[in-house]
């Protein structure tokens, strides 16, 4: 598995989806994919944005498509936020192209002049996705390094029973939307009180965002 970085310049054409942004934001970064569904045009993230200096995120007006906005923390102008897009119908077709068996990596950034994308993958999967991103950019510059990643699992930062309950939480629908089981029912579910639950649950959250945004 070998890990691909992209720098492009997108065409016009699909640039103009990120214009409400990139007039007052100097870059955005992304931080960690949380899902990505390419049949049904939904894509969440963690990402920071770089506001331009003098502009504050306030300022940005959501198209209708920014399905949730949420800012989880601020320093200067970094912003870290929470973020779902459902793409547009006429980019189904092309966005169910991109359904290939590959790991969205970082670094991946965009800004006014550039787009850097990354991904992992096997060599027959990264030069489909590179003929893909021919369609829509132009490749200026593209680098492979090895994969590498760490053996330790972001979960191994919550305790047996946080891990236990948001495991269970999980793979009972309880993260999906729209949501399969209530957290009353999953208390039933496990045999446990639903505020144990419930404050379980909040702690993982909390445990597993601090993880992730280290250093930010």
């Amino acid at each position: 598995m070998r890990k691909m970085i992209m720098e492009l310049k997108i065409d016009r054409f699909f640039m103009k989806n990120f214009d409400f942004l990139l007039e007052k934001v100097e870059s955005i970064e992304l931080l960690e994919l949380i899902k990505i569904d390419f049949e049904k045009r939904i894509k969440m993230a963690i990402s920071a944005i770089n506001m331009k200096e003098g502009h504050n995120i306030e300022e940005i007006e959501m198209p209708h498509y920014v399905e949730i906005f949420n800012v989880l923390e601020k320093k200067g102008n970094r912003y870290i936020c929470l973020i779902k897009v459902k793409y547009f119908k006429n980019l189904s077709s092309l966005a169910k192209k991109f359904n290939i068996d590959i790991i969205w990596d970082t670094p991946s950034i965009i800004n006014k002049e550039k787009m850097v994308v990354s991904v992992s993958g096997s060599e027959e999967n990264l030069k489909k996705i590179l003929e893909l991103f021919k369609q829509v950019a132009q490749v200026n510059k593209i680098s492979l390094v090895k994969s590498t990643y760490k053996e330790q699992s972001i979960l191994s930062c919550l305790t047996d029973k946080q891990k236990e309950i948001f495991v269970a939480a999980k793979k009972n629908g309880y993260y999906d939307y729209p949501r399969k089981i209530n957290s009353e029912r999953l208390a039933n579910k496990i045999g446990l009180g639903r505020a144990t639950v419930v404050e379980h649950i909040r702690k993982a959250e909390n445990r597993i965002m601090a993880q992730i945004l280290t250093g930010y």
